[in-house]
């Protein structure tokens, strides 16, 4: 007997066409320019982030004084704590479910940053930095992203 090729009764297994890498997708948001995020870089800072409730106000002043003090700032307590009260007040006044609560220092001055993490607000308030610059903020502002609202207010230390 002679031999005889055998051909399979299958096709053999080739592997799929490899597809083009598609360039990636231009980035678009209806809100337009998004904000910038927030960086502390080469100074001391601390965050904390509280459930948006009426007592967060002074469990944040604690905080907030706590840590100044431990970084030997001890003068300016009642301008620090009446500056920190109002900015998470309001940023508890925005409906989010927490605030967070972000402090720095540098040369002599302290930034106190509340953030509402309420999406959807309408256009920043302002009604509140003239209450923030009679509490003894040297440079105060306000903010509102898609992310919620950013308060700040800097304090000679």
């Amino acid at each position: 007997m002679a031999a005889v090729e055998h051909t399979p009764d299958y096709p053999p297994k080739t592997p799929p066409p490899k597809r083009p890498i598609s360039p990636p997708r231009p980035e678009t948001s209806p809100a337009g320019t998004p904000r910038a995020r927030m960086q502390v870089r080469n100074r001391r800072a601390a965050n904390w982030s509280l459930e948006a409730a009426p007592w967060s106000a002074k469990k944040a002043c604690a905080h907030v004084l706590g840590r100044l003090h431990e970084w030997g700032y001890r003068e300016t307590d009642v301008a620090a704590a009446g500056l920190t009260e109002l900015l998470v007040r309001t940023a508890v006044a925005d409906g989010g479910r927490r605030v967070s609560v972000h402090l720095a220092d540098q040369s002599g001055q302290a930034l106190i940053v509340a953030l509402s993490h309420r999406p959807g607000l309408a256009a920043a308030d302002t009604a509140v930095l003239p209450e923030l610059t009679r509490l003894g903020a040297v440079s105060c502002g306000t903010d509102t992203a898609d992310d919620g609202r950013r308060l700040w207010a800097v304090l000679d230390l």
